[in-house]
């Protein structure tokens, strides 16, 4: 395996295990956030908890991106 290779797999685990911290301390926020009576704040750590994982989850399997189903 080459150098480049090894670099840019380690990359993605780095980032991939960043995101996984920033969606759990996140989800911590959004805790606190609640427990303050804070929903609107809780609501946008959610969110940002969701993005994080969502990203996280597309870096580890690009090949199985979710798809769209539309039904009609």
């Amino acid at each position: 395996m080459s150098n480049m290779m090894r670099d840019s797999q380690l990359m993605v685990q780095i980032k991939d295990e960043n995101l996984g911290y920033m969606s759990d301390m996140a989800l911590e926020l959004a805790q606190m956030a609640e427990d303050s009576g804070l929903m609107t704040l809780a609501y946008l750590f959610r969110m940002a908890a969701l993005e994080a994982s969502t990203a996280s989850s597309v870096l580890a399997e690009p090949d199985q991106l979710p798809r769209q189903v539309t039904s009609h």
